[in-house]
């Protein structure tokens, strides 16, 4: 799903973002695609109103994200559980074949929060190798599509592993530098009771430049070198470095 849901998955809640030093305002809402949709966040125009036919009040409080937006001063909002309910009608979603209860839609919100954070964490940690250019990269724009599979995951495929549920793309800007992040995310199991993470996440950037390409051999050769030899990798001095690689 986008920092929203998408209808296939909404029976069973799977879903999916920081900069230590960003300024905590808010700003936006960060879900998928139509053709009245914000090309930045992929979501639909606000809709805090219950919808004519819903079974039970929701929430139309929002959390403040982690993620820091590109060209602003502030972070993106998730989306509160009207505005998530609104989005998942709109694309299609049929609550009366779903047995879906009010706890229910915390619980997915929850989930949908927590994945979008551990995304954002996975990313910083590779923007962690361009820490001396750029110390603070934001979020840009991203959107999901669940249908259109990376190479990656296609290979894993031929090879007896299961296809992602979801996939996402999402643009950093790396203090002017346009930087394209896939994500995919696979079934983790039972969700996590103490974070609300339940997905295995995939991150990586997008093999379309060369700097990407680069960015995925140097990463390769650190994993073989301190996860399979058992180096120990060298002391970074910079704090804004330490808390991205945490």
């Amino acid at each position: 799903m986008q920092m929203g849901a998408s209808v296939s998955n909404l029976n069973e809640p799977k879903s999916t973002s920081g900069c230590p030093m960003q300024k905590k305002s808010s700003s936006g809402c960060p879900m998928k695609a139509d053709d009245s949709l914000n090309p930045a966040n992929m979501m639909p125009p606000e809709n805090q109103q219950p919808a004519p036919d819903q079974p039970f009040p929701l929430s139309t409080e929002r959390e403040l994200s982690s993620i820091p937006k590109a060209g602003s001063n502030e972070n993106w909002m998730y989306p509160s559980a009207q505005m998530f309910w609104n989005a998942m009608l709109r694309k299609g979603w049929r609550w009366k074949e779903s047995d879906i209860q009010p706890d229910d839609m915390d619980s997915i919100i929850r989930i949908h929060n927590s994945n979008n954070e551990q995304a954002w964490r996975e990313i910083l940690r590779w923007e962690a190798l361009h820490f001396k250019e750029c110390d603070c990269p934001k979020l840009k724009s991203f959107k999901g599509d669940a249908t259109k599979y990376t190479p990656r995951a296609r290979i894993r495929r031929a090879l007896g592993y299961e296809l992602p549920f979801d996939r996402h793309d999402w643009i950093i800007d790396r203090c002017g530098k346009e930087v394209h992040y896939v994500i995919d995310y696979y079934d983790g199991g039972k969700v996590n009771p103490e974070t609300g993470q339940f997905s295995l996440m995939d991150v990586r950037p997008a093999m379309d430049s060369w700097q990407n390409i680069f960015d995925r051999i140097i990463v390769a050769y650190m994993r073989f070198k301190y996860d399979t030899l058992g180096m120990q990798p060298p002391r970074v001095k910079c704090s804004v470095s330490q808390e991205m690689l945490k």
